[in-house]
């Protein structure tokens, strides 16, 4: 049982165990031990948060104290690290970051050599020696010890590789909004869609080090849908804090999800043939309409345990190169080895381009059943099996709502919050069974 990594690395409250500089210091000690390659180098990024500076100096004097590089490349989208991992033939990149997360949490990533986030089991080794004795650094010479380096052109490094994969596309006659969360790519961003020809109208690019997602971003649709329909826009685009993720709207204010941009690319893929394996790989969140419009068009849909690591791994596994979650995170294997919102909004935008379609006539493809998402704040996270009232009103739901529709409950991996989420093609009868379920839950373990 892990007892600090959750699904997307270490992530708390900035200052409270376990996001502290004590812990930062021996995470970047462990995973210089189990990381390094013999390149003695890592890259880390950050976001903007304020406590990043606590997290950037703890690991770096972790990662010196074992004879480790340290490249400092400041805020940047995740993405951007697994990239300049690669890049810079890192033994391992981390990022500080709790992307979606207010300003009050903290995260630490890691990602190996080959740019791609570490398995479970080398999070576990890492976690094992953090966590055990303490790491001896005598046998690092003085001479030995590694030196810290801010990195100038990590910045056009990352601007290029997102660029080349649309072949630079001229985004020209595209107004476009972009909600940057006040986050990683408040600067890099912009920059790749007005370098390549849109009007760009900027929202939320002025981090202060506590306003990262604050009301705006991936998680706040509603401000770039305001703005699109203000100024007669073509499309909206909101990151999150780390931008590893897009959310969008299409010309009329209308939202357009993640599983909706896994459709529209997915038949493009197709229809050029170049979606390997003729399938997609998408969470158990993934509305069901999706796997109904794939099936129309003879795709498999794939799905898989919620995170975007576990997409990952399925897509490598079965040698696809798209997949993605609901929530905004997409995946192209062929460009990335992660999700990057900037680049999934250029993908979306080159479909718009090659098609001459609106962006709401290419999400009409996918019929999306409607789907319920209650979030109950909990103290600790319980076995939900083992709670007998809970099971017998799940049992009940489920036959409620029948064969055309599902419920589905799980803590998150990231935050104390426990996710229901009911669907079907009855909004009404979705609705009483996700509430009703909820509301024993909040007896049993709500905070």
């Amino acid at each position: 049982m892990r007892k600090i990594f959750g699904t997307d690395g270490v992530r708390g409250v900035a200052n409270a165990y376990p996001m502290t500089a004590e812990v930062a210091l021996k995470l970047g000690k462990a995973a210089a031990k189990v990381l390094s390659n013999g390149n003695h180098k890592v890259v880390i990024g950050k976001d903007t948060r304020l406590s990043g500076y606590i997290f950037e100096s703890a690991l770096t004097a972790g990662f010196c104290s074992m004879g480790i590089d340290v490249y400092l490349v400041g805020p940047m989208p995740t993405p951007a690290i697994g990239h300049l991992t690669k890049s810079f033939g890192a033994d391992a990149g981390v990022v500080i970051s709790a992307s979606h997360n207010p300003a009050d949490d903290n995260g630490i990533k890691f990602f190996g050599r080959d740019g791609f986030k570490l398995a479970d089991s080398e999070e576990e080794k890492i976690e094992s020696l953090a966590l055990g004795a303490e790491i001896s650094t005598e046998h690092v010479a003085p001479a030995k010890i590694g030196r810290a380096f801010r990195i100038n052109d990590a910045r056009g490094r990352y601007i290029e590789s997102v660029k080349n994969s649309v072949s630079n596309i001229s985004l020209k006659g595209l107004k476009l909004v972009l909600d940057c969360a006040n986050g990683a790519a408040y600067s890099v961003a912009p920059f790749i869609f007005s370098e390549l020809g849109a009007e760009v109208v900027v929202l939320n690019n002025n981090p202060d080090g506590m306003n990262i997602n604050k009301e705006c971003g991936a998680t706040y649709p509603k401000v770039i849908r305001d703005a699109v329909l203000r100024e007669h826009a073509d499309i909206g685009v909101a990151l999150d804090g780390d931008a590893d993720r897009a959310i969008f709207v299409d010309e009329s204010g209308n939202e357009v999800d993640g599983d909706q941009v896994l459709a529209i690319c997915a038949l493009q893929f197709a229809q050029k043939g170049l979606l390997k394996g003729n399938a997609i790989v998408a969470t158990e969140y993934s509305n069901l309409g999706l796997t109904e419009a794939m099936a129309a068009r003879g795709i498999e849909v794939i799905r898989v345990e919620n995170g975007d690591r576990y997409v990952l791994d399925e897509m490598r596994k079965r040698g696809c190169n798209l997949g993605g979650e609901r929530t905004g995170h997409t995946i192209f294997l062929d460009y990335s080895t992660t999700g990057d919102g900037t680049l999934t909004a250029l993908q979306v935008i080159t479909v718009m381009k090659q098609q001459g379609k609106r962006l709401s006539e290419l999400a009409s493809q996918m019929h999306k059943h409607p789907q319920l998402m209650i979030n109950i704040n909990v103290k600790e996270k319980k076995d939900i099996s083992a709670m007998t009232k809970v099971q017998e009103l799940i049992k009940l739901a489920e036959a409620r709502l029948g064969k055309e529709g599902r419920i589905f409950i799980r803590y998150s991996g990231t935050q104390n919050i426990l996710r229901i989420m009911a669907e079907g093609k009855d909004e009404q009868l979705i609705r009483q069974a996700a509430e009703t379920v909820a509301a024993e839950l909040r007896k049993e373990i709500g905070a």
